[in-house]
């Protein structure tokens, strides 16, 4: 038969939607300086193709 769960304690709660939360920032955070650095030319870490099409307007 079928056996109900025990109740998880609110701290227990409380701690894994908090680390959620962290784990959420730090991703935020990380893609927010990555797309800082893109945009500034800077980014070492970050490989992307550029249109031809762009470069043709530059020259």
């Amino acid at each position: 038969m079928a056996v109900p769960k025990k109740k998880t304690s609110k701290s227990k709660r409380d701690s894994r939607k908090a680390h959620w939360k962290r784990k959420a920032a730090f991703e935020a955070q990380k893609a927010l300086s990555l797309g800082k650095s893109v945009l500034t030319g800077r980014s070492n870490s970050f490989v992307y193709l550029q249109n031809e099409d762009d470069e043709d307007e530059e020259e």
